[in-house]
């Protein structure tokens, strides 16, 4: 369990601790939001659930949609990293690592395929699916985005210690977008899936 920063809590919905998430180490109250720079979803408000077809609970899930104002002048590159704010595990647990996006006001639709992805938890360069624990409560999924003051050089399949050992130092703003997500029980009362993700 880790406690956040001041300037991390408003962003996190009053969230004052859970697991470490990166932008704890990469950000500060100075690039926060810095120049208005925001993340949002069409298909969630921040704080609210994620749809079951972003998740493990439904068949041909994908990742949902993402949407990015402009970063302050001199955004080089955007990194996107997803985290789950409530993992139990030693190591937060990482659902997308996504690089290569231009350093502009920009979107991902939903499903599409980023220009450069990284490794999740499971070592898949891929939308990890939330799937929390059947009996626990909502867990809250952290979309975070930079902004670098200079290009990567990683190449696809980098790992999350890569790619936040190659920003560290180099974020010039940063934004959050937390959506939940809970188990989905069938009209029978059972589980969905068997196998658990964080």
């Amino acid at each position: 369990m880790a406690d956040y920063p001041d300037w991390l809590v408003e962003p996190l919905g009053g969230r004052t601790s859970g697991s470490a998430l990166s932008i704890a180490d990469l950000a500060d109250a100075r690039t926060i939001g810095r120049g208005g720079f925001s993340l949002s979803s069409p298909a969630f408000q921040a704080g609210g659930a994620l749809d079951p077809c972003f998740t493990a609970d439904e068949e041909d899930a994908v990742a949902p949609p993402l949407e990015w104002t402009a970063p302050p002048p001199g955004a080089q590159e955007l990194v996107i990293l997803v985290e789950d704010m409530d993992s139990t595990g030693k190591d937060t647990s990482c659902h997308w690592l996504v690089w290569g996006l231009a350093g502009q006001r920009g979107k991902l639709l939903e499903g599409e395929a980023p220009p450069r992805v990284g490794k999740n938890a499971v070592g898949n360069s891929e939308w990890l699916l939330p799937q929390p624990p059947e009996d626990d409560t909502a867990h809250s999924y952290v979309f975070q985005i930079f902004a670098t003051d200079l290009p990567m050089t990683l190449m696809p399949g980098a790992s999350r210690e890569d790619v936040v050992s190659a920003i560290r130092g180099h974020v010039t703003a940063a934004a959050v977008l937390v959506g939940t997500y809970a188990r989905q029980e069938d009209d029978a009362g059972e589980w969905d899936q068997e196998d658990e993700f964080d």
